[in-house]
């Protein structure tokens, strides 16, 4: 995949924007960034987009900053001069694409049938837009287009929010969702940055959906570890499982046979995508041991554990 589209997968949502005056522009890239989501499609519906784009590039060059309802090519030219890293459009125009293609620019044509793939396929692209995604047949759509298109992603946009957004990015042929209800047009007319960075934090959590799955605590003996674990079973009922590392009492405590990481143990903390979230907290300043990452058959991380203790645990993430 390319590195650009391979950014979008790991932000896993992309803010779609409509400014009308370009003095926006840079408050609301700052509120998208301190909100966590270091991304936006600017759309050319507005005479304000070009300039925005330049704004938002040269203020937050860090900013993966696209232009979307591209419609010619001269648009193409427009957006990449301002600063514009992916093209997005409604439909597949394959004037436009093979523009973008022949000038290795990242784009993303709109699509919503079979023969839209097909046409994406055949100008060399493996990702596409799903537009207007609800209004398209949603979730059930995209999933019966990629059953015969193995190896083609998607992108949905259109009445994507915060009650959908889960159940379109659990399908795993889709890189990320364009959405624009922590941008609304109403907030960035009444200048209400504070609150588009406090919408944009809560889409982030929501999309992460970090939760504790269990506490791993570190024995010196497999002796040991059983015998707690049957103290948990005894006292509690939480039913004792023996496994090739460790003891688990029910599903939130895990007892190891012989101590890991962590002084005390550890804590698992169960995300919904572990490459997005790895890809968030590092933009929060946390590092991580990739030599205990785990990986499915897709190349995807399960499980990797953060450098350092805290209150004497190791943390680890782990797939939902």
């Amino acid at each position: 995949m390319n590195p650009i589209l391979e950014e979008i997968y790991q932000i896993g949502i992309v803010p779609v924007i409509a400014l009308d005056d370009a003095k926006d522009a840079k408050p609301l890239a700052q509120a998208l960034i301190d909100g966590g989501l270091p991304c936006a499609e600017v759309t050319f519906r507005t005479q304000a987009a070009e300039e925005s784009i330049r704004i938002m590039s040269e203020a937050f060059p860090q900013m993966l900053i696209g232009a979307g309802t591209v419609l010619t090519t001269e648009q193409v030219d427009r957006a990449v001069a301002a600063g514009a890293k992916f093209i997005v459009s409604p439909g597949l125009n394959p004037e436009v694409v093979k523009y973008c293609v022949d000038k290795k620019i990242p784009v993303c044509p709109g699509t919503s049938s079979p023969s839209d793939v097909e046409a994406a396929l055949s100008l060399g692209l493996d990702v596409v837009k799903f537009f207007p995604a609800e209004a398209a047949g949603g979730l059930a759509m995209i999933k019966a287009m990629a059953a015969p298109y193995t190896n083609v992603k998607f992108m949905p946009t259109g009445g994507i929010n915060a009650k959908n957004l889960n159940e379109y990015l659990s399908f795993k042929k889709i890189i990320a969702c364009g959405g624009s209800w922590m941008v609304k047009s109403d907030l960035i007319r009444a200048g209400a940055f504070d609150k588009i960075t406090e919408m944009t934090k809560e889409a982030v959590e929501l999309m992460l959906g970090f939760e504790i799955r269990h506490v791993g605590i570190n024995m010196t003996s497999e002796g040991e570890a059983e015998s707690l674990a049957d103290q948990m079973e005894g006292i509690f009922g939480f039913a004792k499982r023996n496994g090739n590392l460790s003891f688990f009492a029910g599903n939130a405590i895990e007892v190891m046979k012989t101590p890991y990481l962590g002084k005390m143990g550890h804590i698992a903390i169960a995300t919904n995508n572990v490459d997005r979230a790895v890809y968030h907290l590092k933009k929060r300043g946390v590092t991580f041991n990739m030599e205990t990452a785990k990986y499915d058959e897709d190349g995807a991380l399960t499980v990797v554990y953060l450098n350092g203790e805290y209150g004497g645990f190791a943390m680890h993430l782990t797939r939902k």
